[in-house]
């Protein structure tokens, strides 16, 4: 098991990103949250096996189709004990 905090930067607000993300979590079996920031980056937090987190964060470099990632910057976390992957406001 794996746990992640992941920053998305570039244009990833207003572009559904948050949606997006919880869908493709939901379908790799990974659990956790993402939320918007107030600098405009997209924050999430990700756990589950190591392949299907290290694939949330591959798919976090181009994200849906309007958002224009420019960085995405990923450190280890303490796992939280999520047991679904949630939009958080």
């Amino acid at each position: 098991m794996k746990a992640v905090q992941v920053r998305v930067t570039g244009r990833v607000q207003g572009v559904s990103f948050r949606w997006y993300t919880q869908e493709q979590a939901r379908l790799l079996g990974v659990v956790g949250w993402v939320r918007n920031e107030p600098d405009g980056s997209v924050l999430l937090h990700a756990e589950g096996e190591d392949e299907a987190v290290d694939a949330l964060v591959a798919w976090c470099h181009e994200g849906p189709g309007f958002a224009r990632v420019q960085q995405v910057a990923v450190r280890e976390a303490a796992p939280g004990g999520a047991t679904s992957f949630e939009v958080t406001y």
